[in-house]
């Protein structure tokens, strides 16, 4: 298993690379793993300040020439050069690659800390890869395993249990933003305590992904039921008509923007609301607006912030006011994730002599099979035949049973090198990481020509 990831997120570029980065992230993962090339397959997470590549590539050797590869496509796709794509994007290798993921699955890397949206962010991107057929057995494993970590951590410790998210956050400081007539800018410099009410405010909401379904529920956890949502893909109607709401079109937009005391974008779709049409739309008896953009793309023009009467939140703003967890909890919190890590490249590693495995346990069968052709050459599909037959594949089985214990023993312990060495020694086996669905059907033994007797109780 030969994975690298390629990682750009909040915490070392600003969101508008990251955002551009993401613009272009499903064509460019379709046209690498379709491409003859060094990528064998790869995973895209891409939320709303964060854009990664979990890569698997063909072998060690291949590394560079798949990190060169997927460089170039995301520059073509995104339309960032070859050097600002390069900078922008970490490369981790081995078991840093492992222990990033499972962090930030468990929320750990988020903008709000412990933050509850990651984790099905991530299995929604094990299972789109794998919709569209870009998976390898080790990436889907990888994933897997970085859902169970975040699974583990949320149930064994405190990090999350107070549902904070990017999303929460934003309307924690709305809230406190519609209580307060005038408000300063030391509203923004730390988050409510509790969830702020938004009951008798007029929303609009912009998307209809699953960034949109969380705000909408907590949109209605807060008792805003006046709520209205947008979609430029033209899918507000079903959309509301399984989380409830009014769908609106371009013809009924203006009059909710009107009207609306708090808009939300989570569309990211490219369209913007820019000062001058809410400044149009816009009246003396329009009542106080706040404006949450939670689009990485921008719903809304940054100056609407200098309308009288508007405030604007962003994925900055709310990264700044998100309340630290307790120094306790983070330590509990990696504590499991690097114990996950660890755990995760002993099953790894053990995997990697499966070919050794099936190399020796071909050789050995192919060895038995050649002595069972000479007897029954000689005697015949006798019943004796048949005896001998179980007696020598029962002392096969018993034969092989502690060179496999032994091979999972050491590839555990990253010590495949000395039982490939003792194969070599021992039997003149070079095995090959060749597939080992394809080795396995290749030592499988052969259909016999005659009924073999029914297997017996074994102690062994």
């Amino acid at each position: 298993m030969v994975l690298f990831s390629l990682v750009a997120s909040h915490t070392d570029i600003d969101l508008e690379t990251v955002a551009r980065l993401s613009a272009g992230a499903a064509a460019a993962s379709a046209e690498l793993c379709a491409a003859n090339n060094a990528v064998a397959g790869l995973i895209t997470l891409a939320t709303c300040n964060r854009y990664e590549l979990y890569v698997q590539a063909n072998s060690s050797d291949a590394v560079d020439a798949a990190r060169r590869t997927a460089i170039e496509t995301i520059s073509r796709h995104s339309g960032l050069s070859i050097v600002h794509v390069s900078g922008a994007l970490a490369t981790l290798q081995g078991d840093a690659v492992v222990r990033h993921l499972f962090a930030v699955s468990t929320g750990l890397e988020s903008a709000v800390v412990g933050e509850r949206e990651i984790a099905g962010q991530v299995r929604r991107a094990l299972g789109t890869a794998q919709d569209l057929g870009l998976t390898t057995p080790p990436l889907v494993r990888l994933f897997q395993a970085a859902a169970k970590t975040a699974k583990d951590v949320g149930a064994q410790t405190a990090l999350g249990r107070r549902g904070m998210s990017v999303v929460s956050v934003a309307l924690d400081l709305a809230a406190e933003l519609q209580d307060a007539p005038s408000p300063s800018a030391g509203v923004l410099a730390n988050a409510p305590s509790a969830s702020g009410s938004l009951a008798g405010s007029s929303a609009v909401l912009f998307g209809t992904g699953a960034y949109a379904g969380a705000a909408m529920a907590q949109l209605l956890e807060r008792g805003c039921t006046d709520i209205s949502v947008y979609s430029s893909s033209g899918r507000a109607e079903t959309f509301t008509a399984s989380r409830g709401g009014t769908a609106l079109d371009s013809q009924s937009l203006p009059h909710a923007l009107m009207h609306a005391s708090l808009l939300v974008g989570c569309s990211g779709s490219g369209e913007q609301i820019s000062t001058a049409e809410l400044a149009q739309l816009r009246t003396a008896d329009s009542p106080q607006l706040t404006v949450i953009d939670l689009a990485l793309s921008h719903d809304f023009t940054p100056d609407v912030a200098d309308l009288p009467g508007v405030d604007l939140l962003t994925l900055e703003t709310v990264r700044q006011a998100a309340p630290a967890e307790q120094e306790s909890t983070l330590t509990q919190a990696s504590a499991l994730v690097a114990e996950a890590t660890t755990k995760f490249a002993q099953a790894q590693n053990s995997r990697s002599l499966d070919h050794a495995i099936v190399a020796l346990r071909r050789h050995t069968l192919g060895v038995l099979d050649d002595e069972l052709a000479k007897v029954r050459k000689q005697h015949g599909c006798t019943a004796a035949t048949a005896e001998v037959e179980f007696a020598m594949r029962r002392m096969v089985k018993q034969l092989l049973h502690v060179p496999t214990v032994r091979a999972k023993e050491l590839a555990a312990a990253g010590d495949a090198e000395s039982y490939l060495a003792a194969l070599d020694a021992l039997y003149g086996l070079r095995p090959s990481a060749q597939d080992i669905g394809q080795a396995v059907e290749t030592a499988a033994p052969a259909q016999e020509s005659f009924p073999v007797l029914p297997l017996r109780e074994e102690t062994a």
